[in-house]
């Protein structure tokens, strides 16, 4: 692998070596490149002194194309004392001992970090980098021609870009360290649900120590037989993630969680996913625990504890896997298809000032009315059966997908997936017949 050192000196040479070469063998080649004795400079990585010699530079963190500072510390101070010989002392301090004085931990490291910027976040540096090592400067030319461009040409939006390369790049490392080290955190958790009854239906109910009050939605209410208690002049608005309006307020419901029956109120939404959501007025009510480790609600005015639902056996709006990826690609189409269809029919009636009629069958059903839209002839029903004027198909193809057993739904869908292309249409109709 290739390392880059700098000097503050604006000093760089890459080194090629392996990295599993200790760190002491590696300053000894630092040592033949910059001239410096090995024990008159550090290795600064990332902010950070190299100081175990027998770790190899894998072990300390070193990558492909990283960049490590050497910093002569025979400068350093020379630099320093040239300071402080040109501001003379007073008279007899001199002769004072300093040596009781104790530094806190970390003021050292702080200052010289603020001195001393990490070099891989100056995007001049990183230029100057670039500019004086050709086969990094190939390489980048191959891998990002955009970004090798803005570099040679020197100017403001070069930086930027270098700016944001890097800042990039710690995102990536960072992501791959939490994937390595905490790989729990990509996991996703299901919410906290319980079987509860109330009026003596059951519902499902949603533990949320967030919300301000208890709420349920007027579709619960009625399946409940509640609705009747509700009191509308408690109607509002409820704030939260979105904003939905308040129908009013049941003041007293007797609900029933395992073998406890607890007084609560609800407040009663009009379009509420959640069947009901238990809010913290109702846990600090009861006294209510959340137990994690054990999984269960443990209600503190009882000691009643009921479980929390598996996802299997959560409501739909709060499982994590409700739909295939093909169903929400073709409910996306569907939905798309309809937008289509209620625009052509708009366009329609004003083109043909506003008369519109369906003929009766002898079931009783109306058929499809054909129309002329933009000099094409089209049929208005269900869009998954209908041939739209965009389309870039026709009935052969769709005919032709049917002879080989498949529905017309399932031809047009596929045809227009494929944006009309009837061989990647019938391969994927065919794979998703196959039963493994």
């Amino acid at each position: 692998m290739k390392v880059t050192i700098t000097t503050l000196n604006d000093e760089i040479f890459v080194l090629d070596v392996s990295e599993d070469l200790e760190l002491e063998n590696f300053k000894a080649f630092c040592e033949i490149e910059s001239g410096f004795p090995a024990k008159d400079f550090i290795l600064n990585y990332n902010g950070k002194p190299l100081l175990e010699d027998k770790k190899s530079l894998k072990e300390h963190g070193v990558r492909d194309g990283d960049v490590i500072v050497l910093l002569h510390m025979m400068q350093t101070a020379s630099n320093l004392n040239q300071t402080d010989s040109s501001q003379a002392l007073p008279t007899g301090l001199a002769n004072l001992d300093f040596s009781g004085i104790r530094v806190p931990p970390g003021a050292a490291s702080t200052s010289m970090a603020a001195r001393n910027p990490p070099v891989e976040e100056d995007p001049r540096i990183i230029r100057e980098m670039f500019l004086a090592n050709p086969d990094q400067l190939a390489l980048l030319k191959q891998n990002n021609p955009r970004l090798a461009d803005a570099l040679l040409s020197g100017n403001l939006e070069a930086q930027r870009m270098i700016a944001e390369e890097i800042r990039q790049k710690n995102i990536e490392a960072n992501m791959e360290a939490a994937m390595e080290y905490n790989p729990e955190t990509f996991g996703t958790v299901v919410m906290l649900y319980i079987n509860c009854h109330v009026n003596g239906f059951p519902v499902k109910a949603f533990i949320d120590s967030g919300a301000q009050t208890t709420i349920m939605s007027a579709a619960c209410a009625e399946r409940c037989n509640i609705m009747r208690l509700v009191d509308t002049r408690w109607a509002g608005i409820a704030k939260g993630v979105g904003v939905q309006r308040i129908i009013g307020r049941i003041h007293m419901v007797q609900m029933r969680i395992e073998k406890d029956f607890l007084t609560t109120s609800f407040s009663v939404l009009e379009e509420q996913p959640m069947d009901m959501l238990l809010g913290l007025d109702m846990l600090k009510r009861h006294q209510c625990n959340i137990d994690l480790k054990r999984n269960v609600l443990r209600i503190g005015t009882t000691g009643t504890e009921t479980p929390f639902l598996p996802e299997s056996e959560l409501p739909e709006c709060a499982r994590l896997s409700g739909y295939s990826e093909d169903e929400i690609v073709n409910q996306s189409m569907r939905d798309h298809e309809e937008r289509q269809v209620k625009e052509a029919m708009e366009k329609s009636k004003q083109e043909a000032g506003g008369l519109l009629s369906l003929r009766p069958t002898t079931s009783g059903q109306s058929a499809p009315v054909p129309m002329q839209i933009n000099n094409q002839r089209m049929v208005l029903g269900d869009p998954s059966q209908t041939i739209m004027p965009n389309d870039n198909f026709g009935e052969p193809e769709v005919e032709e997908i049917m002879s080989l057993g498949f529905t017309r739904e399932q031809a047009i869908v596929e045809l227009r997936r494929f944006n009309g292309d009837k061989t990647q249409a019938t391969v994927a109709l065919f794979a998703k017949s196959l039963k493994f």
